[in-house]
């Protein structure tokens, strides 16, 4: 009889130009209570076979059903037992199965139906008095006053949703009355360094790049442009030590929270070269506005004009030297509206500041190193960036020094006085080749074992045969 209700539906949907009699009790169903029905039908079908609700209900997710127009549609596990419950609580009451079967539009609260509303109200009332308050917090604030049973469970998760639902702003982000959004600028160049990156794309083939400008904070100068597939530390680094060689060290590199710029090499690097370093804080536009309105007028003037372009070469060394001449030759002679209408050059250049220089490039360089410690394996190798480096033999198990240096992307390890470059390791060349051993002096030579145990008995048991002399004996 169902079947046949569900024909008859399914008929009068697939053929709207048939007219079909209905009786004035009877309610047409929808093409999704219809679709609702064959699926569970399958679930019955497997059941009647002998299979459990449990496994009826896993073989039949596991298919692609057809609905009514013809599409596939793939059903979950959860919702085919959401389907088969309202099926059987029907076939049990006597009552519809397509209309228990059909979409019903769920209730939505202002608040929650799990917690209780005086409890509801005190934790929104208490989180407006302390918006520092987490959840937990709440949560524990109202077990202490006796609003929830020490023994009861509160879920974190239901109190969020019901908070938000009721309006409740649980963001913990500092407000603008306690935070220190003043605006500032130093007042002589290279006092302050900036920097931050831009992505665009070049060339005929769109090529993803990222172009890391440094801008000196007082003059608005550029001083430096370096371009990259990808936003590194290792580009980031290379600009500042091609920065410093031309206009000498700062006093405070001012960055974001780029993925160039949150590595620990940064810090060290900054630490070396006695530069204080601030990671600007998220969504302060008053700390790292000049280098975002730098880069805005960047890419309205230069960056834009690069993407498509058959005659711009992707490649980065060749988008460095475009944008360095725009950065010294057009840039810095143009007149900027916060330095009263002069030009960077002229504000950078006429500062009677003295710039300062390392002693020379040895020790500029040595600022661009890192000193790490590792554990060397029983196979003498160490672990570094998803790869792993070889020792030489006598170092396993031992917690060695080692010098990363930062410009050529190197590691170097301290062995018999001076340092020797480290590579990665090759097991096919180990394989074949014969693992050198360190030479041993005078002072290092072992003594020979002592006679053991079996050693004695062999010796009290055979004796030989010629005495010391060479000749035998009498016996």
């Amino acid at each position: 009889m169902l079947w046949a209700g569900a024909v008859r539906g399914i008929e009068a949907t697939s053929a709207p130009k048939k007219v079909v009699a209905m009786k004035d009790h009877e309610i047409i169903p929808s093409p999704e209570a219809l679709f609702r029905y064959l699926v569970v039908s399958k679930v019955w079908t497997r059941r009647l076979m002998g299979l459990s609700r449990n496994a009826a209900i896993e073989a039949v997710a596991k298919e692609k059903h057809l609905e009514i127009n013809g599409k596939g549609r793939c059903t979950a596990r959860r919702t085919l037992y959401r389907w088969v419950e309202e099926y059987e609580k029907a076939t049990a009451a006597g009552s519809d199965v397509l209309e228990a079967l059909e979409r019903k539009a769920r209730e939505k609260t202002q608040s929650s139906v799990v917690l209780r509303e005086d409890l509801l109200v005190y934790m929104a009332e208490e989180k407006k008095a302390d918006p520092g308050a987490s959840v937990p917090e709440l949560i524990n604030r109202a077990r202490e006053l006796g609003l929830i049973d020490p023994v009861e469970r509160i879920c974190r998760s239901t109190v969020n949703r019901a908070l938000t639902r009721m309006g409740v702003s649980l963001a913990r982000r500092k407000g603008a009355a306690s935070r220190d959004c003043r605006s500032f600028s130093f007042a002589h160049r290279m006092q302050c360094l900036l920097c931050d990156g831009k992505h665009f794309r070049a060339g005929a083939d769109r090529a993803k790049r990222v172009a890391l400008f440094f801008l000196d904070d007082a003059t608005r100068y550029g001083l430096h442009v370096v371009v990259g597939t990808s936003e590194n530390a290792e580009l980031f680094l290379r600009g500042l030590y091609e920065m410093i060689r031309r206009y000498g060290l700062m006093s405070i590199i001012y960055l974001d929270n780029g993925p160039g710029f949150i590595s620990g090499d940064t810090a060290v690097t900054a630490k070396n070269l006695g530069a204080a370093l601030i990671l600007g804080e998220k969504g302060y536009a008053e700390c790292h506005g000049k280098i975002e309105a730098f880069n805005k007028t960047a890419k309205a003037r230069v960056l834009r004009g690069y993407d498509g372009r058959i005659d711009v070469d992707p490649a980065c060394a060749a988008l460095e030297l475009r944008l360095a001449h725009y950065v010294q030759e057009v840039y810095n002679h143009t007149a900027h509206k916060g330095l009263g209408g002069k030009t960077p050059a002229e504000c950078f250049h006429g500062d009677q500041k003295s710039l300062r220089f390392p002693k020379n490039d040895a020790a500029l360089r040595d600022c661009f190193t890192v000193t790490l410690s590792r554990r060397v394996s029983n196979t003498n190798n160490i672990p570094w960036l998803g790869s792993k480096y070889e020792l030489p033999t006598g170092y396993a198990r031992k917690r060695v020094s080692l010098v990363h240096k930062l410009l050529e992307g190197t590691i170097h390890f301290l062995h018999n006085g001076s340092y020797i470059q480290l590579h990665p390791v090759d097991p096919v060349a180990n394989a074949h080749t014969r693992r050198g051993r360190p030479q041993k002096t005078g002072e290092e030579t072992q003594p020979p074992p002592s006679k053991s145990a079996a050693d004695m008995a062999y010796e009290r048991d055979c004796p030989p045969l010629v005495g010391p002399d060479g000749g035998y004996s009498d016996q």
